[in-house]
């Protein structure tokens, strides 16, 4: 299949699927489900069919570039990598398990699925793109359907959570066009100003910024991915999102929205600012072992069964800063010390990336199957869930096992190759980032004990508390093997993303190699200035 069509289609078909819910009578609202579901589910196989085609020893799959607007060198370029095909694959999943959980939304139905479907176009644009411009765009069209997702179809204080994520990631937006804009003057309003690849190939020869500039740009492009990251102290709307958002958009943000964070620093921040990168390398870390212990916890201190969760996304996803950012370099020369254990961070992060996209979503999934039930999360009225909804319990065991990071399953492995390779960086770093582990185990066992064993349910409505049904456990087990198979076979993965991890790597050493021997000579000149 044409690489083109079949990234447009991946891109394009949940479009026109929500654009054709408008010719659907709006009393049917199953047809309009099985209908979305079907977009979502067809996208999905579409993603699949790309990893078949996709070879990793040939690198970035590159589309053919169309003209957008080329006068102002604004072009529809498409591509994906061994970085970003796994997001990919992950979003046709996520979406088209969040699409089947989406049966208990009642609510303006039409206009819910037609948001739905537009977000997840706009995010596998985000994936896909590697034009500059074309990836803000995409980055923005989420902006506007998670907005409303949160505010009509969340709960009793929707418009603040609502209000708090647009105006965080639009903050985030305006420094990431700030930057985008002094890319494009740097390489001299050329054709191939916001051409990602060209970009990328011109930092890592030390021609595109000064390092003084890529250390701005740099900050500016790691605040805004960091904020939808999302890393301390920039969190603070993801616990009222996920709290106020309906499930199957909880389970969108945590398996896919958050990962964009990490995508962004990788794809781009790193590769375009290796120099900036690198001087800020202990921040990020700093930034990273912080997430991880105070997300763990925050979420120690909760009640909230989703509010647990949420804080939790925090804690996982430092390691995923963690481990893009533990570069350590030879100040006099330039090198890179730790070449390995970086790319071995970077594999860990990625792998963490795709492992907290399938657990967190499980997580969220099953808070949500009990909260249809019993209309409230409170974790010291649970208890007892286990006799009442055996087959339930033991698929949110295996879920929440995964998150915790139990060998065998998808969460062991990201996390134990981030904290082996920040040994090379920090020891201390390194053992403070696996304490992180143990209060995870801490906080998972708490809630798993609080909720689903104990002598009885103390809560309301225990009349409701009926064993799952059959789409429930088809979510579940769906997540709980794809969880399983990670976890006992990580080498699906590691095949695919290894190669262009290691690309990437080597470009972004070379361009901070260039930029350090640029810097020290403007040094000495500026202190041969002086001597004289």
């Amino acid at each position: 299949m044409n690489p083109l069509f079949l990234l447009s289609i991946l891109i394009f078909l949940p479009l026109v699927g929500a654009a054709l819910l408008l010719i659907f009578d709006e009393r049917n609202a199953d047809a309009m489900r099985f209908w979305s579901l079907g977009v979502t589910l067809l996208t999905f196989i579409f993603s699949v069919v790309l990893w078949c085609q996709y070879n990793p020893a040939e690198g970035m799959l590159v589309a053919d570039v169309c003209e957008w607007v080329p006068s102002w060198n604004i072009y529809y370029r498409l591509g994906v990598d061994g970085i970003s095909l796994p997001l990919v694959v992950l979003t046709g999943l996520v979406s088209t398990l969040a699409m089947a959980a989406s049966w208990s939304i009642t609510k303006h139905v039409r206009g819910y699925l037609i948001l739905f479907l537009m977000l997840e176009s706009g995010m596998m644009g985000v994936f896909l793109s590697l034009d500059f411009f074309l990836f803000y765009v995409f980055w923005e069209v989420m902006l506007l359907p998670m907005y409303f997702l949160i505010g009509v179809w969340g709960g009793p204080r929707k418009e603040y959570a609502a209000i708090k994520f647009f105006l965080y990631t639009l903050a985030g937006s305006v420094l990431m066009l700030i930057a985008m804009l002094m890319f494009y003057f740097a390489s001299g309003s050329q054709a191939d100003s916001f051409n990602l690849l060209a970009l990328a190939q011109k930092a890592s020869q030390g021609g595109l910024m000064s390092p003084g500039t890529q250390i701005t740009a740099f900050l500016l492009l790691f605040i805004g991915f960091a904020i939808k990251l999302p890393a301390f102290p920039v969190h603070t709307w993801l616990p009222d999102a996920h709290v106020e958002a309906p499930t199957p958009i909880s389970m969108i943000l945590a398996g896919v929205l958050l990962k964009m964070g990490g995508y962004g620093i990788i794809r781009i921040a790193f590769p375009l600012c290796p120099y900036g990168a690198q001087y800020c390398a202990w921040g990020l870390v700093a930034i990273g072992v912080v997430s991880i212990i105070y997300g763990a916890f925050a979420a120690l201190a909760q009640t909230d069964f989703k509010r647990l969760v949420a804080y939790s996304s925090v804690s996982h996803m430092g390691y995923v800063l963690l481990g893009l950012a533990i570069w350590k370099i030879n100040e006099t020369t330039g090198e890179t010390m730790n070449s390995d254990y970086w790319q071995m961070g970077l594999n860990g992060a990625m792998f963490q990336m795709i492992a907290h996209g399938i657990s967190s979503t499980g997580m969220f999934f099953m808070v949500g199957v009990v909260y249809d039930r019993v209309h409230h999360r409170d974790l010291n009225k649970f208890g007892g869930l286990m006799g009442l909804m055996p087959l339930y319990s033991g698929l949110a065991a295996g879920l929440f096992f995964a998150g915790l990071g139990l060998p065998g399953l998808c969460g062991f492995i990201g996390e134990v190759f981030v904290v082996i390779s920040t040994w090379s960086f920090s020891p201390m770093l390194a053992i403070l980032s696996a304490a992180g582990v143990i209060l995870t185990a801490g906080y998972i066992l708490w809630a798993m004990q609080r909720v689903y064993l104990g002598a009885e349910y103390r809560g309301p409505h225990p009349e409701a508390l009926t064993p799952s049904n059959g789409r429930e456990n088809a979510v579940a087990a769906i997540l709980l093997g794809i969880a399983i198979v990670l976890g006992v076979y990580p080498a699906v993965l590691f095949d695919v993303m290894e190669p262009s991890i290691k690309a990437m790597a080597t470009a972004a050493a070379e361009g901070y190699r260039h930029s350090h021997a640029e810097a020290q000579a403007a040094a000495g000149q500026a202190q041969a200035a002086l001597d004289r």
